[in-house]
């Protein structure tokens, strides 16, 4: 069956964000490359799976040590939502330590091989993100709905911040950030904008009386990344890449649970 329309494009921006079989035709891919909003409307499943490990960390009949949930919770995120992001990580990773200009740095974005950037760009992801997975079980200990809240809210607002590349952005050359940047616009922002707000909303009411900070913790810090990778890349590449776009998603992640954990325990 040939779906159309915004299922269309939410098939396809599963199909393409993570690896829950959905299946994906061209037609959803058409579908989700018009539509960036589609990115932070799956956010609400992909972060309500990923938060598996955790929830099931907090209720085991034993207790589990935060680090081993916080190693499950980096592992089950990649079995989930896939590897191909990280490599956009080590991309980048690898053209921010290029000197030279811009056509150097999109050079070592192509190069297959992995530098020393790279591995740093890397390591520190996935350090971060063992330790915010970590986080977020000490967390579940006192609630289980804040700790899924903060999950699910961080992975929306890391999609949100790479559609809103996809909108503002301009691809330097040919490949998956020109087939995204040159069907968006500016205007699109504003349906990023609007399927991204049920998040803010349940989550401030999910965790209560300090729920409004842990959400603007959450999203300002997603916000910080996105305007920070926007300006490097023009600058330093010329326009938004599909590596850049797989690098603000993973980094945004990273930050916004770090965020969110950090006001949600100052509240």
């Amino acid at each position: 069956m040939v779906l159309t329309g915004p299922v269309a494009a939410l098939r396809g921006a599963l199909g393409f964000l993570s690896r829950i079989p959905v299946g994906r035709t061209d037609e959803d891919w058409e579908a989700f490359r018009r539509t960036p909003a589609s990115m932070p409307a799956v956010g609400y499943a992909i972060g309500a799976l990923v938060a598996l490990p955790v929830a099931a960390a907090a209720l085991a009949p034993v207790r589990v040590q935060s680090l081993a949930v916080g190693v499950a919770f980096a592992a089950w995120l990649s079995l989930v939502t896939g590897i191909t992001h990280l490599d956009g990580v080590a991309d980048v990773g690898d053209a921010a330590v290029v000197h030279g200009d811009a056509d150097r740095r999109r050079e070592a974005l192509k190069d297959s091989a992995l530098g020393v950037g790279g591995t740093v760009a890397l390591a520190l992801v996935l350090v971060g993100l063992v330790a915010a997975g970590a986080a977020v079980a000490d967390v579940a200990t006192r609630s289980l709905a804040d700790a899924v809240a903060l999950v699910v809210l961080a992975e929306v607002s890391a999609k949100a911040a790479t559609a809103a590349l996809v909108c503002l952005g301009d691809a330097p050359h040919e490949g998956l950030g020109s087939a995204l940047t040159a069907a968006s616009g500016p205007r699109m922002l504003a349906g990023v904008a609007l399927v991204t707000t049920p998040a803010a909303l349940a989550g401030g009411a999910v965790l209560g009386s300090g729920g409004a900070g842990v959400v603007a913790g959450v999203f300002t810090a997603a916000t910080v990344v996105a305007a920070l990778a926007f300006a490097w890349a023009r600058s330093r590449l010329g326009g938004v890449s599909g590596d850049v776009l797989g690098a603000t998603n993973e980094i945004a992640r990273v930050v916004g649970l770090h965020a969110g954990v950090i006001a949600w325990t100052l509240s």
